[in-house]
């Protein structure tokens, strides 16, 4: 499945049940170097909308919201071992937050394909 976006750009990657979810590369640039960021263990869960993690840089604090709801099956162990340059170095690739074991795919239906999000972010 191709990424879909949130409008707080977050994004999210389905692959079966599980959802891999991130911060979109226009979230990574506003937000700058990444000096510091705090995901969830494994075993949490959240509902779509939630605070999910923490991203700090050298300019501001941002939260991460849960794209859609489910259950932490992995948190990224680069971020989680203070790797936090990979944020901005790939931030929707190997910059990756935590995946999801989601628990209700229709949430996916509201959430903006590439194209959307690309318009929505050239309006902010």
């Amino acid at each position: 499945m191709t990424k879909r976006y949130t409008k707080d750009h977050e994004w999210v990657e389905l692959n079966g049940d599980i959802a891999t979810v991130g911060i979109s590369t226009y979230a990574a640039e506003q937000l700058g170097d990444v000096v510091y960021a705090e995901l969830p263990d494994a075993g949490k869960s959240f509902k779509q909308g939630d605070d999910m993690a923490v991203v700090e840089s050298a300019k501001t604090a941002s939260d991460v919201y849960a794209p859609i709801s489910g259950e932490v099956v992995e948190a990224n162990a680069e971020i989680k071992s203070e790797q936090w340059q990979i944020i901005n170095d790939a931030p929707q690739a190997g910059g990756w937050f935590v995946k999801l074991k989601i628990a209700d795919k229709s949430e996916l239906d509201g959430l903006m394909d590439q194209a959307a999000y690309d318009d929505y972010v050239k309006g902010l």
